[in-house]
């Protein structure tokens, strides 16, 4: 049921209706009663010799509410069935608080991006995301699960990888020409290397783009190096300064930067707020703002968005998705050029302000994580679906052919299968479940599918998947998948990663420059099955 923000004067509701409800609470009465006596006693109590009415400690219940972790929408439905959920609670810090907004606001306390905030930007937090500190829980808990804020994660990148360990710590190996692995050299590294000069500082999101990488740090800084410029031709520039070891970007001092993604001409961050700033692309490709083709200074994404917190951003080839959290439930809004249906909207037209994409509300579907590839989009609901849609060259969208989708579409072939995060490259889609699963489909180019088909009549083994297929080589592995990367670019050979539960990073496809972290023998350029990387991510 949709969190409001407001209050309600609804009268008293019996102790005894609880009961029906889906939150159970009476775990907080400490001696049980007769069925009779519990229709005749409200939640209050009437001091009873042997009952515990739960105004007669509400610290109590306090307590109880924060411990047991519970979800935003259960302390809404807490509040909407019983008035004592609802009312003042008359503790600090302030007393006109209820229980359930307590609750709420002792779990965001927890949150590391939440903690170092000024009691000023809290209060202007709370109203971004609708008055109502259970909404700003639904924020920071939506944030922390699409992004692997705090965790571990790796990301393949055009020609050369990242890897961050839970504590922080950056590895970086492959592709160097323009300095991207941060090491002081151009020099390529084909085993993952720690990047020395970022020692006492606690790395938490890592993106990476052709000739370039970023990192974010705990306390909400930037850090790049690489091609020193967001706005030049991708593939061949000339003239472009590098730097080779991290840089605080300067221009994002002022701005606590939670994550930050590069796409094809343009780079964008998403501030602990909520809001979304982007570098401008040049020429009418300016997205979200209006500015002159050389100015690489963060702007405001404006239009729709700029009073909706965002939870995560997504960037393809000259377009970017951000996932709003709204009052009532999750959206989905695009922005950039349209080419091939991949804005989501039903056309191939560009969209110069952000867009909400209605698609979602037809299929009741709740969006929770989003993906952009360079062609295609995906997104995994609250229920599990998967849905895709843009352009469906060699079977990207798995819909079992290569026709465009301007609108997302549900993934029918994966209708037995929970979804709980979704990965997108260059006409690459890598589906995981809630049971470490990992499906893929599409471009079979670099083995970077993980199927390691069999050669055909031509020797060839790069055999393009229409439809969902389960990745039975990560099976071997034994353990949970938590996190799929894979190459989202259209200027390299894809490769791909597969992060386990315990830490252990498993790496395939394109290796030529050294980016799957390990030697190649043979001549080798790639490789079909998932081999162990030498390095742990714990």
């Amino acid at each position: 049921m949709p969190m409001d923000a407001t209050t309600s004067g609804t009268p008293t509701i019996q102790y005894h209706n609880i009961n029906d409800q889906p939150v159970t609470v009476t775990a907080i009465v400490a001696v049980p009663v007769s069925t009779y006596q519990r229709n005749q006693h409200h939640c209050f109590g009437d001091l009873i010799p042997g009952e515990f009415p739960l105004a007669t400690n509400p610290s109590i219940v306090l307590h109880v509410l924060t411990a047991c972790n519970l979800d935003p929408q259960d302390l809404a439905k807490l509040e909407a069935t019983c008035s004592f959920f609802r009312q003042p609670a008359n503790f600090p810090p302030d007393n006109e608080l209820s229980i359930s907004e307590l609750a709420a606001l002792d779990m965001c306390q927890k949150r590391a991006i939440f903690k170092p905030m000024a009691p000023e930007e809290r209060r202007d937090l709370k109203q971004r995301c609708g008055g109502s500190w259970k909404l700003v829980l639904r924020f920071l808990l939506a944030g922390e699960a699409c992004c692997r804020r705090e965790r571990s994660q790796a990301i393949a990148g055009p020609g050369h990888s990242i890897a961050v360990t839970s504590n922080g710590v950056v590895y970086s190996f492959g592709s160097n020409s323009s300095g991207q692995l941060g090491h002081g050299t151009t020099e390529e590294e084909w085993r993952p290397r720690q990047i020395r000069s970022l020692r006492g500082i606690r790395i938490i999101q890592a993106a990476a783009g052709p000739g370039r990488t970023m990192l974010i740090s705990d306390a909400g800084q930037v850090y790049a190096f690489g091609k020193d410029s967001f706005g030049e031709v991708e593939y061949g520039a000339q003239g472009t300064k590098i730097v080779t070891t991290p840089q605080l970007v300067e221009s994002l001092k002022n701005i606590f930067v939670v994550q930050a993604v590069i796409g094809n001409f343009f780079t964008a961050v998403l501030s602990r707020e909520g809001r979304v700033y982007t570098f401008s692309w040049g020429n009418d490709g300016r997205i979200g703002h209006q500015t002159e083709p050389n100015d690489v200074e963060p702007h405001p994404l404006l239009g729709a968005l700029e009073n909706i917190p965002v939870v995560q951003i997504a960037a393809g080839y000259c377009y970017l998705l951000a996932l709003a959290c709204h009052p009532r439930g999750m959206s989905v809004y695009s922005v950039g050029c349209g080419l091939g249906g991949k804005l989501g909207h039903g056309s191939r037209t560009d969209e110069k302000y952000p867009r909400l994409i209605e698609q979602f509300q037809l299929l009741n579907l709740q969006p929770m994580v989003v993906a952009a590839g360079a062609w295609h989009a995906a997104v995994v609901g609250r229920d599990g679906r998967v849905c895709t849609w843009g352009w469906g060259r060699y079977g990207c969208l798995g819909h079992g052919n290569e026709e465009c989708e301007s609108v997302p579409k549900v993934v029918e072939a994966l209708s037995k299968v929970k979804a709980v995060n979704v990965a997108t490259g260059d006409y690459t889609t890598f589906v995981v479940s809630d049971d470490g699963d990992v499906y893929s489909f599409g471009c079979g180019e670099s083995a970077s599918l993980g199927h390691n088909a069999a050669a055909d009549e031509q020797g060839n083994r790069h055999v393009n998947v229409l439809s969902p297929e389960l990745v039975t080589s990560l099976k071997e592995v034994k353990e949970r998948v938590v996190q799929i990367s894979l190459t989202n670019s259209i200027y390299w050979n894809a490769h791909t990663f597969a992060l386990t539960e315990s830490g252990k990073l498993y790496a395939f496809g394109a290796g030529d420059k050294g980016q799957l972290g390990m030697e190649l023998v043979n001549n080798q350029s790639e490789r079909g099955n998932p081999e162990r990387v030498d390095v742990d991510l714990r």
